[in-house]
């Protein structure tokens, strides 16, 4: 007798895409982009999606909730996490309009950064379900080095995460 194992597997892609002004961006004209794949799951963000599954009380990941972070910190990610580890060079962005999307078996979310935000060395990302740190849950964290956002600058962010 053979036993069928079933496994979720999220497979999440992140995009920097680096525009030189607010100009640049309006027109599409990017000087780099960037694919960061994987990151770490949080046990608190595990937590809310298995409650929304299921129907208990959590805060949905909407366009009026949903944030995506940026933050200087390169302390390594750590499932019990409850946020970015920058002290002080972090910025929770919400989301752009008609974000986050659902297209077949993935979760897209976007914000931008404008000429005046986040300009820091960009060194971990997650996605969060509201607008104040203290109490939001953040459903993930990656660690890694994006190089520093200067002023005058705009900078998409994308999180796609693909359920399989």
């Amino acid at each position: 007798m053979s036993t069928v194992r079933e496994f979720v597997i999220p497979k999440p892609v992140w995009t920097i895409t680096k525009f030189v002004s607010d100009g640049a961006f309006e027109r599409g004209e990017y000087y780099e982009k960037k694919v960061i794949e994987g990151n770490l799951l949080l046990n608190e963000g595990i937590t809310e999606f298995l409650n929304l599954l299921t129907g208990g009380t959590a805060a949905v990941f909407s366009n009026a909730n949903a944030r995506l972070g940026v933050g200087d910190s390169t302390a390594a990610a750590a499932a019990t996490q409850t946020a970015l580890q920058a002290a002080t060079n972090k910025l929770y962005k919400a989301m752009e309009a008609g974000y986050p999307t659902v297209t077949n078996q993935s979760v897209n979310f976007r914000s931008v950064f404008g000429s005046s935000e986040a300009n820091f060395a960009w060194e971990e990302f997650s996605v969060m379900n509201g607008a104040d740190e203290a109490t939001a849950k953040n459903l993930n964290r990656k660690v890694s080095a994006q190089g520093t956002k200067a002023s005058g600058q705009t900078w998409q962010l994308d999180l796609s995460i693909t359920f399989s």
